[in-house]
Parts: structure tokens; C-alpha cells; sequence
């Protein structure tokens, strides 16, 4: 990886992390949306899709942290949790992406889907995992019914939407030759040097 590869890498992970910082102030202002639409997960996967595991997982690790220093929300009890959520969600998806476009299909939206589906279920078992344990060091339970609900049952409607927009938004990225990872995959499929 080259100076310029690096730091435009850097600037889009900066992006990631501010579109983070702000989508869910515009999507705030109605509560059952913003808790439907889950908004930053998105820059988590859009990371790992784009970027690749490294800076996936770093986008995802920060971002609900910052969010919570900066704005005061998501509150420690949920932001803590989140950061390995999203951290999986970015490194994850930024591994097996380029794994499954190269090895399993022929065509990248499959891989991008497989990956994603992977990487929620990884990642919302380190986020419940990260939960039972915040919540048994304050001697509380987090109990397996409650995992369930808050990290599958009432978070479905986000993790369609998700699988909507994050690939649209990826391949339109590789389109346009703007995604790190998508141009090394799609070079790499005419046979040609990635670098």
C-alpha cells in the first residue's frame, strides 16, 4: 500500500466516522426511526466493504465511543457494547468481502450480502457479549431473552435496511473506482495489477 492508497484510505475512514457522528442527528429527530435504521452501523460496514478489516474494525471501534464523548448519546451502557459490535461489523465484512468475491461468486453483490449477514450475527454476539458483561460487573443480568430482543427482534427492520443500502452504496463506490477494496477486486478479476 502506497502513501496515496494510505491516506486516501485515512480520509474516507474520517468520512465514515463523521457521517457517524451526524446521520443520527438528522434521523434523531424521530425515535423510532433512528432506533429502526441503527444509522451507525452503516459507516461500520461501509468501512469494512471499502476499506478492508483494518480500518473497518477501527471506524466501528471509535465511532460510538466518540459519538458518546462528543454528544453525550449513545449512553455508556450502550455505547460500550457497541464499539465491539461495530468493530466486528467492520473487520469482519472487510475480510470476507474480498474472500467471497474472489472465491464463492461471480458477482460482488452476493459476496457483499454473505459477508453482511456474517458480520451481524458475529457482531451482535460481541455486542450481547460485551453487554452480559458490563451488566454483571454492575451486578445486573443481561439474560438470553433480553439478548435476543435487543439484538435481533428489535433491530430486523435495521438489519434489512442495511442490506439494502450498504451494498447499492459499495458497488456504486466500485463504479466509480473510489473504493479501495473494490478496485483491488475488480482489477483482480481483468487480470490486472491491483497496484
Amino acid at each position: 500500500m502506497n502513501q496515496h492508497d494510505r491516506l486516501y484510505r485515512l480520509l474516507l475512514a474520517a468520512l465514515y466516522i463523521a457521517m457517524g457522528l451526524v446521520l443520527p442527528l438528522f434521523l434523531g429527530q424521530v425515535k423510532v426511526l433512528m432506533q429502526g435504521i441503527s444509522p451507525m452501523h452503516i459507516p461500520a460496514f461501509l468501512a469494512g466493504l471499502t476499506l478492508g478489516p483494518a480500518y473497518g474494525c477501527a471506524v466501528g471501534l471509535i465511532l460510538p465511543l466518540l459519538r458518546m464523548a462528543v454528544f453525550g448519546i449513545p449512553i455508556a451502557v450502550n455505547a460500550i457494547p457497541m464499539a465491539p459490535e461495530l468493530a466486528v461489523y467492520g473487520l469482519l465484512t472487510g475480510c470476507l468481502y474480498p474472500l467471497f468475491a474472489k472465491k464463492l461468486f461471480k458477482s460482488h453483490l452476493p459476496a457483499i450480502l454473505l459477508s453482511m449477514a456474517v458480520a451481524m450475527v458475529a457482531g451482535r454476539f460481541a455486542g450481547g457479549a460485551a453487554k452480559a458483561v458490563l451488566f454483571g460487573l454492575s451486578g445486573s443480568a443481561f439474560t438470553f431473552q433480553a439478548f435476543v430482543t435487543a439484538y435481533f427482534l428489535s433491530t430486523a427492520v435495521g438489519a434489512g435496511i442495511h442490506l439494502l443500502l450498504c451494498p447499492a452504496v459499495t458497488l456504486a463506490l466500485e463504479q466509480a473506482k473510489l473504493s479501495p477494496v473494490g478496485n483491488t477486486a475488480f482489477a483482480l478479476e481483468n487480470g490486472k495489477d491491483a497496484a
